[in-house]
């Protein structure tokens, strides 16, 4: 099997496979997010989402979606190559693009609207609104997780490199200077 196979970017050909796996008895669990520069607390998040039941899809949210959210400068990493990532991961049976953003960078909940999903899964202290919650229990249960790592985000990497390579910079200038 292609490992690339789990990636479905069309809605439609999602739901009737994920209709077939319901006709199995089988419950659907979805979570989505950027996935930014993969780390142990996303896979700890994966692993733990996947408990919720027997098939989990993820939603990896668009290039343009995450600029409208995080800035100009992310992600790091191109959408095409965060699906990717994600189809290594033995707890993920399907991965799907995210890209259903208002002109303010909001979620417009297609992904679940359309899919047949029993569970949600978010990470507590989201930036999901009370309204965006209230929206997401109209189409799911919600379960909410934990924190994965503690000490680990993938923008508190970012500006640990940054601010490394920038130190570095300086005093490289500061020899030169002397």
């Amino acid at each position: 099997m292609d490992i690339k196979s789990k990636i479905i970017k069309d809605y439609e050909l999602l739901k009737t496979k994920l209709l077939a796996h319901k006709i199995l008895g089988h419950r659907v669990v979805c979570t989505i997010g950027s996935w930014d520069m993969l780390h142990i607390g996303h896979l700890r998040y994966l692993n733990r989402g996947s408990d919720e039941g027997d098939i989990l899809v993820v939603g990896v949210d668009s290039d343009r979606g995450i600029k409208s959210y995080k800035g100009p400068n992310r992600p790091i990493i191109p959408e095409d190559e965060r699906m990717e990532m994600l189809c290594y991961q033995n707890c993920v049976d399907y991965v799907t693009l995210v890209d259903d953003i208002d002109q303010s960078g909001a979620w417009q909940y297609r992904l679940i609207r359309e899919l047949p999903i029993d569970a949600f899964v978010a990470v507590s202290g989201n930036s999901y609104t009370p309204a965006q919650i209230k929206e997401i229990k109209k189409y799911s249960r919600l379960v909410v997780l934990p924190r994965q790592a503690e000490k680990t985000s993938s923008t508190d990497i970012i500006q640990n490199v940054l601010k490394s390579n920038l130190l570095s910079q300086v005093t490289r200038m500061k020899k030169k200077k002397k």
